[in-house]
């Protein structure tokens, strides 16, 4: 699914960075910010929640779509008290996440 995303994203013109893991997108963030993150909420070792705790841990605040196959109201309720601006579920719909990504930084833009 990640490169399925990464080529998505490319052929509408944007800057894409994938990681592997949520831990190696922690550490990305020493060096530079991203204009947005789409992140799922499963993922091995450090789960989505655990990289949204962490993102608000570091003061930052970044556009952000979560994604996840495993919807329950709980995991909603989490991941937009988290800091998503974006919640959709697999599978997802290019348009609506090219759509969304816009809808996240647009919300994010002066702050």
């Amino acid at each position: 699914m990640r490169k399925a995303l990464q080529r998505l994203l490319r052929s509408a013109g944007m800057d894409v960075d994938v990681f592997d893991s949520g831990a190696a997108f922690l550490s990305s963030l020493q060096g530079s910010e991203p204009d947005c993150v789409v992140l799922d909420l499963h993922m091995p070792d450090v789960n989505g929640f655990q990289v949204q705790e962490r993102i608000a841990e570091l003061g930052i605040s970044l556009p952000m779509l979560v994604i996840t196959g495993h919807d329950t109201p709980d995991a909603r309720t989490r991941a937009i008290a988290g800091g998503a601006d974006v919640y959709l579920l697999k599978p997802v719909d290019d348009r609506v996440l090219i759509d969304g990504i816009g809808y996240a930084i647009s919300r994010h833009e002066g702050q």
